[in-house]
């Protein structure tokens, strides 16, 4: 074979195989993602499912709750690879504006309009989304939604979420306990938007 017509196929080879060796070289030297820290599920988790239990805190049943301030919260369950974590189910509940949980420690004061409990689960883009209200603080704890993430019969993660720039959070002896990594991944933004306030918050698991 002619060695110029060699040589140039011997550079085309290789012009299409760096592209493949550059992303497989690159893949392989991505660092494991960190999980998000898992916190207490403390002493209201909803005993018994309730009837509604959408994604829509804001009604429950027929009614409306009207008080508190709207929010969103979404984002994704994606697990140490940053692959998303098809068919996990996402689960929140929190106190209404005043402060209540729908459970009976609570003493059954919550307000019936609020559902206070939602679950979803997440697609093929491992997506979720809530509505509900932004937290408020009660006696001894900082504004906060508490979050469960399940996979089947498998409970993948409980922790708690917080509101960044919250005055309340220093106080707050769960907050306070958490390293800087933690706070970062637990604590957002709840900014305005067109539909209320948004908060987006990014989940990774073991899975």
């Amino acid at each position: 074979m002619d060695r110029h017509l060699l040589r140039r196929r011997t550079l085309a080879a290789a012009l299409v195989a760096a592209p493949m060796i550059w992303r497989n070289a690159r893949a392989q030297s991505a660092p494991p993602r960190l999980a998000t820290p898992a916190q207490t599920e403390g002493p209201f988790y909803p005993v018994s499912m309730p009837a509604d239990s959408d994604h829509d805190l804001l009604r429950n049943g027929s009614a409306s709750y009207g008080r508190g301030q709207p929010a969103w919260v979404d984002g994704s369950v994606t697990d140490l690879a940053g692959k998303p974590v098809t068919g996990a189910m996402v689960e929140i509940w929190q106190c209404d504006e005043g402060g209540h949980y729908h459970h009976p420690g609570d003493g059954g004061r919550a307000d019936p309009s609020f559902q206070g409990f939602g679950r979803v689960s997440v697609g093929a883009d491992g997506r979720y989304r809530f509505r509900t209200i932004r937290p408020v603080p009660y006696s001894g704890r900082t504004p906060h939604i508490h979050v469960k993430v399940k996979l089947g019969s498998r409970e993948l993660l409980t922790t708690q979420l917080y509101v960044a720039g919250d005055p309340n959070n220093e106080r707050d002896f769960l907050w306070r306990r958490l390293p800087e990594p933690a706070r970062a991944a637990l604590t957002v933004p709840f900014r305005a938007g067109s539909d209320g306030l948004q908060a987006n918050f990014a989940i990774v698991v073991a899975a």
